[in-house]
Order: structure tokens, then C-alpha cells, then sequence
């Protein structure tokens, strides 16, 4: 039973629990000459890499990638990031362990978030679109995928069923957008939501462990999502040769410039619109995730640790503020309000 978890890790602490091997690899330094198995650990709550440094190889040789193992060691900071100096490595049981300790998994219910997405669909008025779209999420080789996928390796909703959460929240953020921009088409729009990161579910290994797909190395999510549904818009007899045009331009513009892995800038409004709120919700979603990691390591640390995907540490901008319990000196019957500077400099 896995009895600590790496998001509660404190600099310090012993650990002796149950992780998910994502890495190993042994390395040797070009300067001394001293080798050391190298890892990364997972589990629901996050990563830590490890080091171990004594009698590694026989170790080694009982366990690999993406096996359970029964860790000892203990955490420390190096270069002000966590990880483990390990001392002990055994394979457990498999059949005594949860995986759902192991895989992180959305917090919203996956059947009422699918429900949502397939009401938007069949809510659409462009019926070629409407059967489109249909044919995909109500797909029984498809559907089951779309549920579980995770949106990305670590960038954002890099967790089960994080795909379909990321296409429920641009559902609803597309929505506010199409209000306020009347020039939009709608259904044009929803369909490059529920469509641009639809070759995740094969670009992405996703059992226990999240990895990348052979294909998906080779080709990438946006070739591999942009070939399944030209096969759909193939099976519906007399698809509109134009609109079929623009629904695969939005999935191969959707990452908003050749820097970043689209074949072609978006050139349309829907495909503009859709790179931005795309862009928003991926970014919120990074931030959230790095935000409540800090929360969960830390009460009062001011500071994240540096989101590799933002390439920044970020503020708890709560804890700034002086937290949830901070409000005007009028309503609390102060006469001066918080110092946040006093705070900040803790």
C-alpha cells in the first residue's frame, strides 16, 4: 500500500513507499568517472528524479521502466528542486498495488464531461459538421480513448482524462467567444475544439506511465489527428469539398506558428480564435497545476518552483495578497489594511 506521496516530499525526509518508474538510465560523469543509475520517479501527485549511488546494478537488473517499485531513501534539494538520493530498490507485488495511485487523473467526473461535449455536438446547426463530430466522439474505437487520453506529456492536463477536460473548458470558453464576436461561425470553431488535439489518443501512451506512441514520435499528434479525420469527412458521402478544407486547416494551425510545430498559420478567424483560447486554456492550466504542486509541498512558500513549460517560477498571488483571509480594513473594522510587502519578504 503506497503510504506517501512525492507532492508532500519535504527536503529532509526519509522515504519509504511505492513509485512509478518513468526513467533509469545509467550515467557516468566525463570528469571523475563515477557512474550512478539515474531515475525518475511518479505517482498521482507528481515527479521527482533520484539518484542512487551504492550497488545500483544489481538493482537495476530487477526492475524497468514503467514498473512499480518499493523505494527507500531520502529527499534533498539540489539546485533548489527536490529529489531523492535512493538506497534501496525492490520490485513490488503489481497485484497489490492501485494504479490510480500511480497515473494523476482529472478531478472532474469523465461521463459528465463527455456528456457536455456530445450535447455541444449535437446542439450544432451545420449538419455536415454536426455528423462530423459525431462520428468521432460517439466512435466505440474512439470514445474510450478520448476518456482517458491525457492532453500532453507535461505541458498541460498531462494526466488521465486531461484531453477531454481541455476540450470541455474551450467548449465553454468558445462559447463566450463566439458571443462577443458575432463574425465567428460557431460550429466551425467547435469543431476545431473538438478536433485539434484528437490525435493524442494515439500519440500518447497512456496505461500507467504517460510516454509517446512509436507513431506518435514519428508523426506527432497534429498529422496523426489531421489523417483520422480526413478518413471520417472521406466517410460521409458528399462532405462539402471547402469545409472539409478549413476543418483540417484548423488542426494544422492550431499551434499558431511553424516555431511551434503547425504546417500553416492560422489564415482564418476561427482558426485564430481557436490558437488563442487553445493557447489561454493550456497556459491556466499549466499554471494551476505548478501552483497547487507549491500548495500541497508548502503553506507559506511565496514562490513555485520554475514551470518548465512557462519557463518561469510563479507567484501565489493569494499568499501576496495575504491570503483568503485578507479583505478591506472597512469590512474587517481595521484601520489599515494587510502589508504585502511584509509578507512577500518572509
Amino acid at each position: 500500500m503506497k503510504t506517501q506521496y512525492i507532492a508532500g516530499l519535504a527536503d529532509g525526509q526519509a522515504v519509504a513507499s511505492l513509485f512509478l518508474v518513468r526513467e533509469k538510465e545509467v550515467r557516468t560523469s566525463p570528469r571523475t568517472g563515477t557512474s550512478w543509475l539515474q531515475l525518475e520517479f511518479a505517482d498521482r501527485t507528481g515527479t521527482i528524479s533520484g539518484k542512487m549511488w551504492e550497488n545500483f546494478a544489481a538493482s537495476a537488473a530487477t526492475f524497468e521502466r514503467d514498473d512499480i517499485v518499493q523505494v527507500r531513501g531520502r529527499v534533498k534539494l539540489y539546485n533548489g528542486r527536490k529529489e531523492m538520493t535512493v538506497e534501496q530498490i525492490l520490485p513490488a507485488v503489481e497485484s497489490e498495488c492501485d494504479l490510480a495511485d500511480f497515473l494523476a487523473h482529472t478531478k472532474r467526473d469523465v461521463e459528465k464531461m463527455y456528456a457536455e461535449v456530445r450535447a455541444a455536438v449535437a446542439g450544432m446547426k451545420n449538419p455536415w459538421l454536426r455528423q462530423l463530430l459525431t462520428s468521432i466522439v460517439d466512435d466505440p474505437a474512439i470514445a474510450p480513448r478520448l476518456k482517458r487520453a491525457p492532453a500532453a506529456m507535461t505541458m498541460h492536463h498531462a494526466y488521465a482524462g486531461g484531453l477531454l477536460e481541455h476540450v470541455a473548458s474551450l467548449i465553454g470558453l468558445a462559447a463566450k467567444v463566439s458571443a462577443h464576436y458575432p463574425e465567428l461561425d460557431p460550429d466551425l470553431l467547435l469543431a476545431g475544439i473538438v478536433l485539434h488535439d484528437i490525435g493524442k489518443i494515439d500519440e500518447l501512451r497512456y496505461t500507467r506511465g504517460i510516454d509517446y506512441s512509436t507513431e506518435g514520435r514519428l508523426l506527432g499528434h497534429i498529422m496523426i489527428g489531421a489523417a483520422l479525420v480526413r478518413d471520417k469527412i472521406k466517410a460521409i458521402s458528399g462532405f462539402p469539398a471547402p469545409l472539409a478544407v478549413l476543418v483540417e486547416h484548423l488542426i494544422l494551425s492550431h499551434h499558431g506558428s511553424l516555431e511551434f510545430g503547425s504546417p500553416a498559420l492560422p489564415q482564418c478567424s476561427e482558426a485564430v480564435a481557436l490558437h488563442f483560447i487553445d493557447d489561454l486554456d493550456s497556459k491556466m492550466a499549466a499554471m494551476r497545476a505548478t501552483i497547487e504542486q507549491a500548495a500541497a509541498g508548502s503553506a507559506d512558500e511565496l514562490w513555485t518552483d520554475r514551470n518548465p513549460s512557462l519557463r518561469r517560477s510563479l507567484l501565489r498571488a493569494d499568499l501576496f495578497l495575504g491570503g483568503p483571509q485578507a479583505a478591506p480594513a472597512a469590512e474587517k473594522g481595521r484601520d489599515k489594511a494587510p502589508d504585502p510587502g511584509r509578507k512577500a519578504a518572509r
